[in-house]
């Protein structure tokens, strides 16, 4: 054994470090496989250990345009420390992985297992094989095998949890190739969803996200439409759960029942990531959204009618093939009626295998450069205008842990409100942990985060922040991030969140 693996060792034991690219989806995935790894014997490496693992696992995204390039290159500069230590293994999995199969060991002969977004269950036993036999094993199953919700799990927070409800997509958008690799929607059982929150709850859990690729189609697959809010309700009813989100809905599915249990159930927070994507009607059309600008517009009308004070965010394409100054101007509108209190906008970029990527009218760089500016320029005029109205309002924050970057400079700390925005408050005097709610009064607003710079009105300590004392006892170590994509929305810290969409299609 070399020096180098010997610094990456714990007691003998292999050491392992997974890379994450994407949605939330893949960030769930990850929990898993690093759960999977972890029941093997595996246990992480210390942080910034920058490939110097045993294993190393990309967790892919198969989104942007370059996803592939981003991968050979990481793949490239890992060859090297894999020449000078050949007991380590690379595994590369998730969207990309599905979509690529026998290229990537084509293209870099080094990685030893390739596997796909339904078998994440089989990295260990992949993993072995590879060691066993000297040779790459490439394994990509064409369905789901089982849910990522049922492996083993090492979460990145002792407070707050995914729960995934359901995977794959009934969707076709022209822009998306997530359905192709992750296949139709199949949702779980009622029953299965609930049993794993109160286990989480059991564990001092306090906050869950609900994922799914649409979040609010679930009941499609299981034959009742109105599942998911009676399953929003349900979660009401689970003693401890003290707040509840969930990423994304589709416009197509947001139904009326969906929001009176919103507004209806207590622990249900007062957040809506609901993609848009384009104001027009037309640019809507080619993308194959089966909604348009009015009925969009109808849903933020109910929402904010039922719940006053909800924060409503949104993704937005600017560029999308056959995009006119016209369609832009019906987005802009969308905007500045909609009044979101973040737009997480993207430029369009072709995803290989998409039919968008192969429609004529490809907008030039500069158009939508400068497109993306203006609406950049408006969205955050709107978010720091919506932002002051929080100014003199008193809010429950739930401690974070990792939110601030210049908390320890300010001598603040952060949390999120109960409308998921970012607040930055004064350290009190007295012991506070990540998971413990405390009140607050905002006194500054910014367009991205708010600040309560007098003192703190009331500490609660709660069996979430137990939890994360619990396991902070245990690991001194902090989890090792991930690298997303996609910008941060959509649930609490440290869990590493992406736009409200699944892979950001929706």
């Amino acid at each position: 054994m070399s020096s180098i693996d010997r610094s990456q060792s714990v007691g003998g034991t292999r050491t392992y470090e997974v890379r994450t690219y994407g949605c939330q989806m893949n960030v769930h995935d990850s929990e898993r496989l690093a759960g999977l790894l972890e029941d093997a014997g595996y246990v992480r490496a210390p942080q910034g250990s920058d490939g110097e693992a045993d294993v190393v696992v990309f967790n892919t995204c198969a989104v942007r345009e370059n996803a592939d390039n981003k991968l050979y290159g990481n793949l490239g500069h890992l060859a090297p420390k894999k020449a000078r230590r050949p007991g380590m293994q690379i595994a590369v999995g998730g969207c990309l992985a599905q979509k690529d199969r026998d290229t990537i060991v084509k293209r870099a002969p080094w990685v030893d297992v390739v596997f796909g977004t339904h078998n994440i269950g089989k990295l260990p036993v992949l993993l072995e094989r590879a060691r066993v036999q000297e040779e790459a094993q490439v394994e990509i199953a064409e369905s789901l095998e089982a849910f990522p919700s049922t492996l083993p799990t090492r979460r990145e927070s002792a407070y707050a949890a995914w729960v995934s409800i359901s995977v794959g997509c009934n969707n076709t958008c022209t822009f998306c190739i997530v359905p192709a690799l992750r296949g139709k929607e199949k949702d779980r059982r009622p029953g299965d969803i609930l049993a794993e929150v109160e286990a989480l709850v059991a564990e001092g859990v306090s906050e869950i996200t609900l994922l799914g690729q649409n979040v609010n189609a679930y009941g499609s697959d299981i034959g009742d439409r109105e599942a998911f809010s009676k399953l929003l309700r349900a979660c009401g009813r689970i003693d401890g759960l003290e707040r509840v989100r969930f990423t994304s809905p589709h416009p197509r599915d947001f139904t009326d029942d969906v929001i009176a249990a919103m507004a209806e159930t207590p622990n249900v927070m007062p957040q809506l990531h609901m993609p848009l994507q384009s104001g027009s009607d037309t640019v809507l059309k080619a993308m194959r959204r089966s909604y348009r600008q009015e009925r969009y517009l109808g849903i933020i009308e109910k929402v904010r009618a039922a719940i006053p004070h909800a924060a409503i965010t949104t993704d937005i394409i600017v560029g999308f093939p056959g995009e006119t100054e016209e369609d832009f101007e019906q987005t802009l509108h969308v905007v500045r009626e909609a009044r979101f209190a973040q737009a997480f906008t993207f430029q369009y970029s072709k995803r290989p295998g998409t039919p968008a990527a192969e429609m004529d009218g490809q907008i030039p760089k500069k158009v939508v450069q400068e497109r993306y500016e203006r609406l950049v320029a408006l969205q955050e005029e709107i978010s720091w205008e919506e932002n002051k109205k929080q100014v003199g309002r008193t809010l429950e924050l739930m401690v974070a842990e990792g939110e601030g970057r210049k908390d320890d400079t300010t001598h603040r700390l952060s949390g999120r409100a109960p409308d998921n925005r970012l607040v930055h408050f004064t350290k009190p005097g007295q012991d506070v942990r990540p998971g413990d709610v405390v009140t607050v009064e905002i006194t500054y607003a910014a367009p991205h985060h708010l600040l309560a710079e007098g003192p703190v009105l009331d500490v609660r300590r709660t069996r979430a922040g137990d939890a994360w004392a619990k396991r902070n006892a245990a690991e001194p170590a902090k989890p090792q991030g991930v690298l997303l994509g996609l910008p941060k929305v959509g649930a609490p810290a440290p869990l590493p969140v992406a736009t409200g969409s699944g892979c950001g299609c929706d």
